[in-house]
């Protein structure tokens, strides 16, 4: 038997505001499906190259309150990064609070505009700590 990765799947609130965080991350659009009938759209976002492994933001056009809650459990979604450091710096300056910085120069946790959990990854070797990594505190959760 043979099984092949397809993609994660997160519901968001604001479209918009959740595909700008993950153009921030560097992945782009690769597909969109608007359901009348359904009343709801899908948009795929994957890294450039990497395709096959979207993340699935599914927006519902009249929201979602009032879904039972199924308890699903979401844990987070992880991305390898070139230069961890880098990508921190980035995204703070484009707003987005650094939950757990990366301290050991290796691991770093985010959230989207939904709370969506965020792993960012070293790539290789961890890089040497440093400031203002090292001196920050965790906020929040992750």
């Amino acid at each position: 038997m043979q099984i092949r990765y397809l993609h994660t799947m997160v519901r968001v609130r604001d479209l918009d505001a959740t595909m700008r965080f993950f153009s921030l991350l560097g992945l782009k659009e690769t597909r969109r499906w608007d359901n009348e009938g359904g009343r709801f759209t899908l948009v795929f976002m994957a890294p450039e190259g990497q395709e096959e492994c979207p993340v699935e933001l599914t927006w519902n056009w009249d929201g979602d309150e009032g879904l039972p809650s199924d308890s699903r459990h979401f844990g987070h979604l992880a991305y390898e990064v070139e230069n961890i450091h880098d990508m921190c710096r980035h995204l703070q300056a484009n707003g987005v609070t650094i939950n757990r910085p990366p301290r050991d120069g290796r691991m770093a946790f985010v959230r989207s505009p939904d709370n969506i959990s965020v792993e960012l990854l070293q790539a290789g070797d961890p890089l040497p700590p440093e400031e203002p990594w090292t001196s920050m505190e965790n906020i929040g959760h992750w």
